[in-house]
């Protein structure tokens, strides 16, 4: 083990989250090599900095000009230069602040700053390689993203567990997810997503309180618990009842045997899926300063081995479009005209004939829905629906369909889903 990993790991040996790492977690560092000396050339080389691969010119990045003219509104600099590893410091404080103005009961909470990541994604395989080892238990609802299963069970070898996402009342099952934790090892690892994909569902406040204490009666019992929130559609709350903060918020000085980490992006909040631009935020009750800077240490050894840095057109674009003064209310906007294509969905599938072979999840939040499809087959229903129809759905399994509603203009939500109902009772005759 590299000296300076031996080092990182020393600050943190006596605290839960030492135990929570996987053996990569546990070698990985920030060296003090290129970067750190760049850095340091920044700073004090005032005659000629030969530190950086870049190509300099009079003290600026030189430039293609036929791609130059393309952006206005950026230096040649805030597009073309390297961003830091751990991303730009003014977005990495604008994000911090928004995420506090989104989620007002961590003011006064000790959590990290953001860490940017190359996309949302990019996070989840970040954290997996810090946390997750062969073998280890990732317990996750069972309606969760396919993408789990590539990055947590191919990449890492992990075992994905999984229960029930709604109990018989169609409520968020804590019960069940408390009984799966109670039957793993002393270290568990709990992915959270909401709003869910594919369901679109988020949990009530009272539901959310409900996990918060099931997490925490599993770590009295001496669980050491890695909570992941994957809080890509964050935001996107249609109905008053929903909880509008992250879990993060509260689970991040829940108890010492917890720690929480926040995993979003710019890309559905911000409107800017091409950018890849995510964040990781740690927190924990255990977590001093010491022990954040380790960890954020350690987030950007990963960094630096898989990406080295984190595109610097795409943060300064989001950077300036945040510090507009019309930002919010034209974030407002978009939110508004999605929540219309819900409120249309909502009115389509309570209106859904009888005779329907299919049941619509709860839904309240986010980009979809999801129908559970009954004898005929969602895979069938999917191809006849393209074949037929020219319409695109996603099936899940032989049991589910996804209906992607964030991506139909609300004028056709009325005939997208008409015709939904029309072919599944076709196949179904």
């Amino acid at each position: 083990m590299d000296k300076l990993a031996a080092e990182l790991n020393a600050v943190i040996e006596n605290k839960p989250v030492y135990r929570l790492l996987s053996d990569l977690g546990r070698r990985m560092y920030f060296p003090k090599g290129i970067i750190s000396q760049s850095a340091e050339a920044r700073k004090d080389a005032y005659k000629y900095n030969a530190t950086i691969g870049m190509a300099m010119e009079d003290g600026q990045t030189m430039f293609i000009p036929s791609m130059r003219k393309l952006v206005n509104g950026l230096s040649a600099s805030e597009m073309f230069a390297y961003a830091p590893t751990a991303g730009l410091p003014e977005l990495r404080q604008i994000w911090m602040m928004e995420m506090i103005r989104k989620n007002p009961s961590l003011v006064k909470k000790k959590v990290s700053m953001p860490i940017i990541t190359s996309g949302l994604t990019h996070g989840l395989s970040i954290v997996s390689d810090l946390f997750v080892g062969e073998n280890d238990d990732v317990i996750t609802p069972n309606m969760f993203w396919g993408n789990y299963k590539l990055i947590f069970n191919v990449l890492h070898k992990a075992k994905v567990d999984t229960f029930a996402l709604f109990d018989d009342n169609y409520h968020f099952n804590a019960d069940a997810m408390e009984e799966t934790i109670k039957k793993m090892g002393k270290k568990v690892v709990i992915l959270l997503n909401f709003p869910n994909n594919p369901t679109g569902y988020s949990p009530s406040t009272a539901e959310q309180q409900q996990i918060v204490q099931a997490l925490v009666r599993q770590a009295d019992s001496g669980k050491d618990m890695l909570v992941i929130c994957d809080d890509s559609y964050f935001g996107l709350f249609f109905e008053d009842i929903i909880e509008h903060q992250s879990i993060f918020a509260s689970l991040c000085d829940a108890h010492d045997n917890i720690t929480a980490v926040k995993i979003d992006g710019a890309t559905k909040e911000e409107l800017v899926w091409g950018f890849r631009t995510g964040f990781i935020t740690y927190g924990g009750k255990a977590l001093d300063d010491a022990a954040l800077s380790v960890l954020e240490k350690k987030t950007m050894g990963s960094i630096r081995s898989t990406v080295s840095t984190c595109s610097t057109i795409s943060q300064n674009i989001i950077l300036k479009g945040m510090r507009s003064i019309t930002y919010h209310q034209e974030k407002a906007a978009v939110v508004a005209k999605i929540k219309g294509r819900y409120m249309q969905v909502k009115k389509a599938v309570q209106a859904m004939p009888a005779d329907v072979p299919l049941v619509a999840m709860p839904f309240n939040s986010g980009y979809f829905m999801t129908f559970v499809v009954k004898k005929i087959g969602a895979e069938n229903l999917r191809k006849y629906l393209l074949e037929h129809y020219g319409i695109g759905t996603i099936s899940i399994g032989d049991k589910f369909l996804r209906v992607a509603f964030s991506s139909v203009d609300i004028n056709n939500i009325h005939d997208l889903f008409g015709t939904i109902f029309k072919a599944a009772r076709e196949l179904g005759r």
